[in-house]
Formats: C-alpha cells, sequence, structure tokens
C-alpha cells in the first residue's frame, strides 16, 4: 500500500525533512523557489497533503480547482491568513497550524526590536559601518529609557503574553492590553496587566506598542494614519504580527515628520517585497522576518506539522486544527492505512 503523497513548498530543517521522508512520499522543494498559483493548482490534484509556509500565496487563484486529491494543509506557521478560507472549505480542506513552539523565539525578536529602537541601536551601526562615528560624546544618539515604561500589548495570545513577561519581570514594564475578547484575570494578574476596551484607549498611553494580533482581511491597517496620530511623539511601535496589519504609507509619514518617535519592522506588507520608502527612515528597525529564525523553533514547527499529519491520516482529530472538520476523510490511497501511521 502506497504512502501518502506530501509536497513541502519550502526547504525545511534536515531533521525535519528526514522525518518526513521515513513516514511519507515526499517532494521536497530542493530549489527553495516559491510555488506559482499554477504549480499550486497541479499539486492538488497530485498529493495527499501540501505543506504550505506563511510566505505562500494560497488564494483563490492558488486553489481555483473543481476538486482536490489534497485532503490537508499542514501549515508550518501560526498565521494562515494567507490561506483563503472560503475556498479551502469548498474543496473540503483542512487546515493546521503550529502555535506554541514559536512565541518565545518570536517574542524574543519583539523585545529585540523594542531595545534596538529604544537605544538607536540600528542608527548607531550603520553610522559604525559607513565610518562616520567621531566618538562619544554628551549628545550623541540620546534615546530612550526602557526600564519602568508602559508597554501596550494588542493581541494577548501566546506570543503577546510571552512578550508581557520579558516587559514586566525583565524591566519592570507596566503592562497594557488590548485584546479582542475579555483576557481572564488570572492572566492578566501574571503580569499586572491591565485591559483597555480599545486599540484608541491603549495608543495614547503607552510608550511602547508592540503587536501581536492576527494579520488578514480583518486587521488590515489595524494601524493606520489616524492611529499613528494618538501615539505619544516618543512612542515606539513594534511589529512582529504580520506585515498588513501596518499601514507602511502611514508609517512613514510618521517617521518622517516625528510625530512618534520610532519603530521596529520584522514583517512587511506583500514581503519579500519591501516598500522604498522604509529605507530611507533612519528610526526604523527592519528584521528579514526572523521572528521564528532559531534552530529549536524552526524544527519544533516541522515536528508540529508532522504531529497533525499523523493525526490526520490515522482519522483523527489534528491538535493544531484551525480550518475543516475535526476529522478528516483520508484519501482512497490511505485506505487500510490507519495501523501503520499509528504505530510510526
Amino acid at each position: 500500500m502506497a504512502l501518502p503523497k506530501v509536497l513541502v513548498t519550502r526547504r525545511w530543517p534536515k531533521a525535519v525533512e528526514d522525518q518526513l521522508s521515513k513516514h511519507y512520499d515526499v517532494t521536497l522543494n530542493t530549489g527553495d523557489v516559491p510555488l506559482t498559483p499554477a504549480q499550486f493548482r497541479t499539486a492538488l490534484g497530485e498529493y495527499d497533503a501540501i505543506l504550505p509556509t506563511v510566505t505562500d500565496n494560497l488564494g483563490p487563484e492558488a486553489l481555483d480547482v473543481p476538486k482536490a486529491r489534497t485532503r490537508i494543509l499542514g501549515n508550518y506557521g501560526v498565521g494562515f491568513s494567507h490561506i483563503n478560507e472560503t475556498a479551502v472549505k469548498g474543496l473540503g480542506l483542512t487546515v493546521t497550524n503550529t502555535p506554541d513552539v514559536l512565541s518565545d523565539c518570536t517574542a524574543d525578536i519583539a523585545m529585540t526590536l523594542l531595545l534596538m529602537c529604544a537605544r538607536r541601536a540600528g542608527e548607531g551601526e550603520r553610522e559604525l559601518r559607513a565610518g562616520d562615528w567621531t566618538g562619544w560624546r554628551p549628545t550623541h544618539l540620546v534615546g530612550t529609557k526602557v526600564a519602568g515604561k508602559t508597554l501596550g500589548i494588542i493581541g494577548f495570545g501566546r506570543i503577546g503574553q510571552e512578550m508581557a513577561r520579558r516587559a514586566h519581570f525583565g524591566f519592570g514594564m507596566n503592562i497594557l492590553v488590548q485584546n479582542r475578547s475579555r483576557v481572564s484575570a488570572d492572566v492578566l494578574s501574571k503580569f499586572n496587566a491591565t485591559q483597555v476596551d480599545t486599540v484608541e484607549d491603549l495608543l495614547p498611553q503607552a510608550d511602547f506598542v508592540s503587536l501581536h494580533c492576527p494579520g488578514g482581511a480583518a486587521n488590515r491597517h489595524l494601524i493606520n494614519g489616524a492611529r499613528l496620530d494618538l501615539m505619544k511623539p516618543t512612542g515606539i511601535l513594534i511589529n512582529t504580527a504580520r506585515g498588513e496589519v501596518v499601514d507602511e504609507r502611514a508609517l512613514v509619514q510618521s517617521l518622517s515628520f516625528d510625530t512618534i518617535g520610532g519603530a521596529g519592522l520584522d514583517v512587511f506588507d506583500g514581503e519579500p517585497r519591501i516598500n522604498p520608502d522604509l529605507l530611507q527612515c533612519d528610526k526604523l528597525v527592519m528584521l528579514p522576518h526572523l521572528g521564528s529564525a532559531t534552530k529549536e523553533t524552526r524544527e519544533g514547527m516541522g515536528f508540529r506539522v508532522l504531529e497533525n499529519l499523523k493525526d490526520f491520516f490515522a482519522g483523527r482529530r489534528p491538535r493544531d486544527l484551525v480550518i475543516g472538520t475535526p476529522m478528516g476523510e483520508t484519501s482512497p490511497s490511505m485506505k487500510g492505512k490507519t495501523h501503520e501511521l499509528l504505530s510510526s
């Protein structure tokens, strides 16, 4: 009996690719070049599972097929706004993600950006590399203190809470929270945090604002010109969520006219394309989507996908189901494979 056919859309850590190859009939994208919509449409007719990443665009065009052999998209990443939910449901596909395993490292990157912005580290490094540093002086690249300041967190899920932990216990910061649902008093008390009702309530009070909310259409340009105007003139914005959450044109305006103190971005709208105007903003720190970029986390994400695949093909509810029915129907090629997969 043939093993399930699985397509991996980008290169994954070798340890994970090796495990996938042991248990499935795997096709690896050894060239590590993103698939086109046409290639995705072809793959939907050839594979039992497709394993995309958060930078694969699985919109209506890529999913425009009358029916699919593919039964599950095992997404490598937490966010799944790049996958069109309507089209997926129309094809009867199940979608899983990889929460938990990247919370620590993404929060670490958010804190890194916050500290870099506060202490103007990006500007300092560029000055040194350009050979323009003339030596220490009392007025040179004066930044802002972090300890004891107020951090506003928009989106208080796993990553937002880990950010609060670092900020509160590491730097004695006061924590304000805005979340789409009510956060339990027990969770808030862990960080001595206060929840406010709206983004508008949070922005004027915060010295730093860190975004940890989902992406997608509902949150597109959540941070726009009007909301940037509510921030303190010294306020600093950090985004490790999704690029589309911030109106980048409005951010450029705010940075150019010094209406906010700075910003740090690990994600961009339409990445890897970068708005060229961002490159001209001195008080902006930019990283190339490094939130989960540690060996431990990237391997952990891959193994989490493997857990979800194993459960799905065994007829169990995948641990990290985000779209689809709890118990997936296996493809015809999978009938009779349950015992082998359970014992693998």
